[in-house]
């Protein structure tokens, strides 16, 4: 049966309380629509519910552009670059960031109070994932990350810690490195390099697992969608731990869970 706005609005909001989501913190969501939308939600509803729900905090969305910004299309507009990671983020990013990090294939839009301080560096460094882009610095504000809809193969947290812990194992060659410009919603343009990440068979899911050992990794469902949460400082830290035994540890091996990524 097809749910009032105001039902819909409600059960995000118990969806983000069941999860020990703090509203005034920092949150950064990966998403995917499509099971809610079959149930009849609307898109633009969840977007408003999240935004409500983080008014006096930060609110983070990834609006990534790898496939459309390549080395054929170089340009990345802040406003008119669209997302390739779902119709949320896309909603979030024309309708609600207040500013969008500058770069071509890893960028994050976001509102609130800290959307300044965590999206105005990310193009000064030449990884995608580097300790100035948003995802280097999710920890430093001691934020919590949602997977809503979709698993730990959609985490680039990941890969923040794996390129700087091994940037030879997980990252194109520096010679590989490719050019483009920047223009901010200002209309200022910016140049800056960037390496692409080499495609590999990659296990996530066994950070998922230490968390959930120590009881750090929450879930819970929205209808017919599971969703996640965790600490962004407890997943860099496992990660972390992990790769100085063994830099290594997310290339799958035999027999494990994984995704070429």
């Amino acid at each position: 049966m097809l749910q009032s706005t105001s039902k819909q609005e409600k059960n995000v909001r118990q969806l983000l309380e069941s999860l020990r989501i703090a509203q005034d913190g920092v949150l950064l969501i990966h998403s995917s629509f499509k099971d809610l939308s079959r149930l009849g939600y609307k898109a633009e509803t969840v977007i408003e519910a999240l935004v409500d729900y983080m008014a006096t905090g930060t609110l983070l969305m990834p609006t990534m552009s790898w496939r459309s910004v390549n080395p054929k299309n170089p340009i990345f507009d802040e406003l008119r670059t669209p997302s390739i990671t779902g119709i949320l983020t896309e909603i979030f990013r024309s309708q609600f960031a207040v500013r969008r990090s500058l770069h071509p294939t890893h960028s994050v839009a976001g509102r609130g109070q800290h959307s300044d301080a965590l999206l105005s560096t990310h193009h000064l460094d030449e990884l995608p994932c580097s300790s100035q882009s948003p995802w280097g610095l999710l920890a430093n504000f001691d934020a919590q990350v949602m997977l809503l809809g979709v698993e730990m193969d959609s985490c680039t947290l990941v890969h923040h810690v794996e390129q700087i812990m091994a940037p030879e194992l997980y990252m194109r060659p520096k010679e590989t490195r490719e050019q483009y410009t920047c223009r901010d919603r200002f209309s200022a343009e910016v140049k800056m390099n960037t390496r692409r990440t080499l495609r590999l068979p990659r296990n996530f899911w066994q950070f998922e697992d230490m968390l959930l050992a120590d009881k750090k990794f929450h879930q819970h469902a929205i209808e017919n969608t599971v969703c996640r949460s965790f600490s962004a400082r407890d997943m860099v830290q496992v990660i972390t731990e992990t790769l100085s035994q063994q830099p290594d540890a997310i290339i799958a091996k035999l027999g494990q869970r994984s995704k070429m990524m």
